[in-house]
């Protein structure tokens, strides 16, 4: 020891250089090893950008290629990539940001993602679309029986958002329903398309089947960059949330929604915690869910560390929130919900509106209402609760890692 303040005393520049060298060696190997380990989606087969949906007939399923709004919007980011690889060009100003989107073509969006889910999916569709049907109505207005019904008037934009940009446009109505069927080995498909058949939900619910199973993080994910909805929601297809939260969780996202319409609203369960429904779980899992939420706080940036149910498999996204976080997903796990709250709360800042359309100022992020629902345990649940909660805690400081260091990036203008 005496030997080196001796040395660091005659030679304190070498000294700094010696440090210098030692960071960045860290650094680096870091970086290398996240770049190893880091999860990273598979690409997309092209069977999975296709749809079945049932035929008006009743007699039989038909096969279609799906919208998709994100092969747009990767196009046009590889074209102002490629502009700005060769210097100005007269055409980027035509490239749009990283907020475009095609517009809404209907109302809502729902997104089940189902893994062998053909014992629990049939209630939970039967509540979607009896609340979906009362409340947004249908694009394809027709019965079992080929006779029309009359489309059911969608709740209107609050007059506060009316010079907001991305606004859903009046008259605009009707829902989808995607079912993501993750690689499933059972009658997932064959119950859900059977239920599209019996209430005339021809090209309404849509099953996109994967070829193989990538998580549920995954599901949601390619599920949510085919939405053609106003909103999209995704929900688990297990029905412990009550499909009748979701007019909660529209007058929630409606509150926090900025001047180009990004907002999110998700269901949370934190005000049950202490009810009979939490207390009855084992006191492991309870354990579990404490510890997590502890790390959880540690690990992720200060809007996302405040929220106190991150797991909660009932979240809404405005259509204009989707280009700032779908296409930079990289979590196909359990862990896939943080990852969203994370990329909302860095995104770009935009302008913030006055109630006469002026520019007051300017508001960084998208903001996430954390919405209180009524929910239940429903037996079959696939969560290995301590090999999972460990894989979601490691998985948890990899995706913080990874965007701090730079191995994930994302593009701001």
């Amino acid at each position: 020891m005496d030997a080196f303040l001796a040395t660091v005393a005659e030679s304190p520049l070498h000294a700094l250089l010696g440090v210098v060298v030692v960071l960045a060696t860290v650094f680096y190997s870091l970086f290398a090893f996240l770049r190893l380990i880091a999860p990273e989606p598979r690409a997309v087969v092209p069977s999975e950008r296709t749809y079945i949906t049932t035929t008006p007939n009743g007699r039989e399923n038909v096969r279609r290629q799906l919208p998709c709004w994100h092969d747009r919007w990767l196009a046009e980011r590889r074209q102002s990539e490629h502009l700005e690889r060769n210097g100005n060009h007269p055409t980027a100003a035509l490239i749009p940001n990283t907020g475009a989107i095609e517009p809404a073509e209907v109302l809502l969006s729902v997104v089940f993602p189902a893994y062998n889910e053909e014992d629990r999916i049939l209630p939970t569709l039967k509540e979607a679309v009896e609340y979906l049907d009362q409340t947004y109505g249908r694009t394809t207005h027709l019965r079992p029986d080929g006779g029309a019904k009359n489309p059911v008037s969608r709740p209107t934009t609050p007059r506060r958002h009316l010079h907001a940009q991305n606004t859903p446009r009046e008259g605009l109505s009707g829902y989808e329903i995607i079912v993501v069927n993750d690689g499933s080995t059972d009658r997932t498909v064959d119950v859900a398309l059977q239920f599209a058949r019996e209430h005339g939900l021809h090209d309404i619910l849509r099953v996109v089947t994967l070829e193989r199973n990538r998580g549920k993080g995954g599901g949601v994910t390619h599920g949510l960059r085919h939405v053609r909805g106003a909103y999209a929601l995704f929900a688990d297809a297990d029905g412990a949330s009550r499909f009748s939260d979701l007019g909660k969780l529209v007058e929630g996202c409606e509150d926090v929604v900025d001047g180009a319409y990004r907002g999110v609203a998700i269901g949370s369960r934190a005000h049950l915690v202490g009810s009979e429904a939490v207390v009855k779980r084992s006191a492991l899992r309870n354990f579990l869910m404490r510890s997590f939420h502890l790390i959880l706080t540690i690990l992720t940036p200060p809007a996302t560390s405040r929220i106190r149910d991150t797991q909660c498999g009932f979240k809404l996204f405005s259509r204009a929130a989707l280009p700032h976080i779908v296409p930079y997903m990289h979590a196909e796990g359990w862990i896939f919900d943080i990852e969203m709250l994370m990329l909302a709360e860095s995104a770009p800042a935009v302008p913030v509106l006055g109630l006469d359309g002026t520019v007051i100022g300017s508001s960084p992020g998208i903001k996430v209402a954390e919405v209180p629902i009524d929910w239940h345990e429903v037996g079959g649940s696939k969560l290995n609760v301590i090999q999972d909660s460990i894989k979601m805690a490691v998985g948890l400081a990899v995706l913080r890692a990874s965007w701090m260091m730079g191995v994930y990036r994302r593009r701001l203008t």
